[in-house]
């Protein structure tokens, strides 16, 4: 039996409270108990002192293409989304033979940056032996494309991931299905992953683009796809905006994860929020691929459930859930620190289908904890951790036991 007690500063439960000079006890890889240190004086019980630390629980990066880690510094920053999608379609084939390559790589810094779990979406399972090996739980997202993909069809082209899901139920990884966006897959096509048990995941409301597609049917997305020849001349427009959308392919519902929601609106957010859909921001990729800014505050003041995703290298500088949590803050400088803590931890995992072992400190949970360095004398730990904390101030506490 494996048996430590770490004391430190802080600790962080997400779920209540933070605890100062606090302690958290770990028995074979599960949380047995928390408290608060003994009083002065009083004898100490066994355990590694961890000093100026907070422990808290690994961060949760819900959106996040590992595969598309070889695309770093290649993609320029964009002025629109589809100019950005453009430069990626052009470069990938240029690097297809290393971007597998690239994937141990990519995990490695998520877990140097203190990443627990992520939602990592893919065109292929190449990232499902890595993500195995490098200590980081996941829910793989196996995504879709194909705006041309008639209902015949679509049941066939899920079928192998159905069977991939029957039978990884269990482990360090959950195989789930993704819908690319809107403009990207057919109505039959979102209607057959829908089918399938979730999460799911979307990029929703991500662009100004997608929401003229959908309401006019032209546009540069429309361009992108006549070009491919993925454009059905059969189509009509919906003439519905993002929201609407997903709830007319039956999407608007608690296990769905949209990520982005650049262009939604007061209603829209609302709707989200009713159906429990979780939405994952990435606003730093937002940025560098010219989506927008999204309203952050207003997701939280609406009572949307927020979660963090970094997105991919190709549209990010890193993969570090806390330098997000940073830009979030920015954007967000009403919403209080300890939401923001919540979306990059017990939200994202929930979202992802984890909730029950990841994103908070609390008895029975797998012990994925951190620690992270603070300055001597922080009062407000939580806002702290707001601040853009960098991988060289974080450590595994199974790492502290044997150092």
């Amino acid at each position: 039996m494996s048996c430590n007690r770490y004391h430190a500063r802080w600790v962080l439960p997400i779920t209540s409270t933070p605890i100062k000079d606090g302690w958290v006890e770990i028995v074979d890889g599960a949380i047995t108990a928390i408290g608060a240190s003994r009083p002065v004086g009083s004898p100490e019980p066994f355990g590694v002192d961890l000093g100026e630390r907070v422990i808290m629980p690994g961060v949760v990066n819900a959106h996040t293409h590992l595969e598309l880690s070889g695309l770093q510094g290649r993609i320029p920053r964009a002025t629109s989304m589809p100019s950005w999608a453009r430069t990626v379609m052009d470069e990938r084939p240029k690097v297809a033979s290393s971007l597998a390559g690239r994937v141990p790589h990519a995990a490695s810094e998520c877990r140097r940056c203190g990443t627990a779990l992520v939602g990592d979406i893919a065109n292929t399972l190449d990232s499902l032996d890595t993500l195995r090996t490098e200590c980081i739980d996941a829910t793989l997202f196996h995504e879709f494309l194909g705006f041309d993909i008639e209902a015949a069809d679509a049941d066939n082209l899920v079928e192998p991931v159905s069977r991939q899901i029957a039978e990884r139920l269990n482990g360090r990884v959950k195989i789930r299905a993704a819908a690319h966006a809107p403009y990207s897959v057919s109505a039959e096509l979102f209607c057959a992953i829908g089918r399938l048990p979730g999460p799911r995941s979307v990029h929703l409301a991500e662009s100004e683009e997608e929401v003229e597609f959908l309401l006019s049917g032209g546009g540069p997305w429309r361009n992108i796809l006549e070009e491919r020849g993925r454009m059905s001349r059969a189509w009509v427009p919906p003439g519905l905006r993002p929201v609407d959308y997903l709830e007319s392919v039956g999407w608007l519902r608690d296990d769905t994860i949209a990520v982005h929601g650049v262009q939604l609106v007061g209603d829209e957010i609302d709707r989200l929020a009713q159906a429990g859909t979780t939405l994952v921001v990435c606003p730093r990729s937002n940025d560098w691929t010219g989506a927008g800014v999204p309203a952050i505050s207003e997701f939280y003041i609406r009572g949307l459930r927020v979660a963090i995703g970094t997105d991919s290298l190709a549209s990010a500088p890193d993969l570090n859930v806390f330098k997000e949590m940073s830009e979030v803050r920015r954007l967000a400088p009403d919403v209080s620190a300890a939401q923001l803590l919540e979306s990059a931890t017990i939200v994202g995992a929930q979202a992802l289908g984890w909730g029950r072992s990841h994103g908070a400190i609390e008895l029975g949970r797998q012990a994925a904890l951190i620690a992270v360095e603070i300055p001597t004398g922080i009062s407000d730990v939580e806002e702290y951790l707001l601040s853009g904390i960098e991988p060289c101030s974080i450590t595994w506490l199974e790492e502290t036991a044997v150092s």
